[in-house]
């Protein structure tokens, strides 16, 4: 059996969007290209690869057999690639990360610095939910994650390092009464209506669980995908919300927000940049996660 790089390529491509069309773009190859090499492909291992129903097209058992093993093949010969660049004392090679959406507003930061000390090196940042970042940490396509509380589920597979606090305040619209006040009691609040994000995210569980520790019951309104969403449903008076630090700067400063002062607030979490267990990093990716875990106290909570 002989299989090139390029043909793994070009279908993994193929199969992570079940169009040749938009794998040809992706590649930067004509379509008739991309026709070509998987049907190579094809004739190497004696098996289809796809099918084509309709206008649709799918992965045959045997194409979705070779996806697992493309996959890890394509990160293997990558990584084997910057570990040579690294031997021949080369600083460039490629740093692919995915980060929270709520992480995404200090991330780009870090790697600014960070990029400074490797102006020759590419970065590609995924920025996506929890559910997101769990997936790319189980297909094992990025060299490091930065995300809150690594899931209980798999963290047994994973290498997870705490780095940065991550306080998770209370905000409300500066026009509403209870921004005016000190101290409030957590229990006074428990009727409000709470701007929450989707079930599933990591600042959703923590405020439902430090609820539910104080025997008390969360009131939710909205459900929103995004923090951007909620801040600004609480600037319109839709109710309170309880999102990152790290993300109302630019409200506060506006004096768009108020962070309430609430008895058990802020609720501290932490920061983590993990990566799984047994993987082997690039030079690269090494050098970001130790450049992380030394330079956290400089940044600004």
């Amino acid at each position: 059996m002989h299989i090139t790089f390029r043909q793994l390529k070009v279908f993994l491509a193929a199969a992570r969007h079940l169009n040749f069309t938009r794998a040809a773009e992706i590649l930067n190859l004509t379509q008739p290209a991309v026709s070509m090499q998987i049907k190579q492909l094809e004739n190497c291992v004696n098996l289809p690869l796809f099918e084509h129903l309709g206008k649709k097209v799918y992965l045959t058992a045997g194409g979705r057999i070779l996806l697992e093993f493309a996959k890890q093949m394509i990160h293997d010969l990558e990584e084997l690639e910057e570990n040579f660049d690294h031997l021949k004392g080369l600083k460039a090679g490629k740093l692919s990360i995915a980060v929270a959406t709520t992480a995404n507003y200090f991330a780009p930061h870090l790697l600014a610095t960070f990029i400074k000390n490797y102006p020759d090196i590419s970065v590609s940042l995924h920025v996506t939910n929890r559910k997101g970042l769990i997936q790319h940490l189980e297909d094992n396509d990025v060299d490091l994650v930065i995300m809150g509380q690594p899931p209980e589920e798999i963290s047994n597979k994973l290498h997870a390092k705490s780095f940065m606090e991550n306080p998770l305040v209370m905000i409300a619209s500066p026009k509403d009464i209870l921004a005016k006040r000190k101290n409030i009691p957590l229990k006074e609040l428990q009727d409000q209506i709470f701007l929450v994000r989707e079930r599933g995210s990591g600042t959703r569980s923590a405020m439902e669980r430090h609820f539910k520790e104080r025997e008390l019951q969360l009131s939710t309104g909205m459900e929103m995908s995004t923090d951007e969403a909620i801040k600004q449903g609480v600037q319109a008076g839709l109710g309170l919300g309880i999102v990152s630090r790290h993300t109302i700067q630019m409200e506060l400063e506006m004096k768009k927000l108020s962070i309430l002062s609430v008895k058990s607030f802020p609720i501290i979490r932490h920061w983590f940049i993990v990566h799984w267990a047994g993987k082997c990093l690039s030079p690269v990716a090494q050098a970001f996660w130790e450049f992380i875990l030394k330079q956290h106290e400089e940044v600004k909570v």
